[in-house]
């Protein structure tokens, strides 16, 4: 053995854990997923039936947000409706983008981080269960069924729309805009990769959520105070589910003098 060699040691664990490197089943995790989504859409679904109630709601929350100064939603969606091109992209990305990029997100994680990979999965759970609560407790009807806003359907007009007509909407529960998941998993997506990765240019998948704010309060589909009630959602979630430390970095060991016999 080289006595000049450098060792080295790994620094000791401090405070939480590092994360793990194993992964769950892949079959056992799909069947995971795959429950709870079913149990997230007939949750939504259970929720229909309280047309008078969203829409009473639709109105107090309206209310609410001009007494608290908060700005109108119609300046976001004037915004859009300057471009043909702009407005159909926005529509897109309400669409397109909301489940195929969380997915995306959760396999990235399961294959690249597996340490991360729980946290981000029960996070996801924790969220989405307290919103599905929500759109039990409080049905609100989006602001684009609302005329006191001002506010068009961006999709129904320009397309490409996701919603038929709401009493024949068989696979979503349109009167559930209380809190945006949208805007909550894109969060979860930003919060999940900024703490999964070190590199120096994480800090941008922030663009993700606050392009979600930009497109659903512009496309009429929800108020501000519903991404507003979904941020502090996820900040109790994250108080309580914390994420994983990091693995720290090597220390190097100043090698030992060799001795002279």
């Amino acid at each position: 053995m080289n006595l000049l060699q450098p060792v080295r040691r790994p620094a000791p664990r401090a405070g939480r854990l590092r994360p793990a490197v194993t992964r769950p089943r892949p079959l056992r995790e799909l069947l995971l997923i795959t429950v709870l989504f079913s149990i997230y859409k007939l949750g939504r679904l259970a929720a229909t039936g309280r047309v008078g109630e969203a829409f009473a709601n639709a109105r107090r929350v309206w209310h609410l947000e001009r007494a608290a100064g908060l700005p109108a939603e119609t300046g976001v969606q004037h915004a859009l409706l300057h471009s043909g091109t702009l407005v159909h992209a926005a529509n897109a990305y309400y669409a397109y983008v909301h489940f195929p990029a969380t997915a995306a997100f959760l396999l990235w994680m399961y294959l690249r981080r597996p340490g991360y990979y729980r946290w981000v999965r029960w996070t996801v759970v924790a969220l989405t269960s307290a919103g599905l609560a929500l759109h039990l407790l409080v049905p609100l009807a989006p602001p684009r069924m609302l005329a006191v806003t001002g506010l068009i359907d961006t999709g129904a007009r320009y397309g490409p729309a996701v919603y038929g007509a709401p009493q024949t909407d068989t696979v979503a529960n349109q009167y559930a805009a209380m809190p945006s998941l949208h805007i909550g998993w894109a969060l979860i997506v930003a919060v999940g990769l900024i703490a999964a990765t070190r590199t120096r240019w994480r800090w941008l998948w922030l663009a993700h959520p606050l392009l979600t704010i930009a497109v659903v309060v512009g496309t009429a589909n929800h108020y501000w105070l519903d991404g507003i009630v979904v941020a502090a959602l996820l900040t109790a979630v994250l108080l309580v589910l914390r994420p994983p430390r990091p693995a720290p970095d090597p220390v190097t060991i100043p090698p030992r003098s060799a001795t002279v016999g």
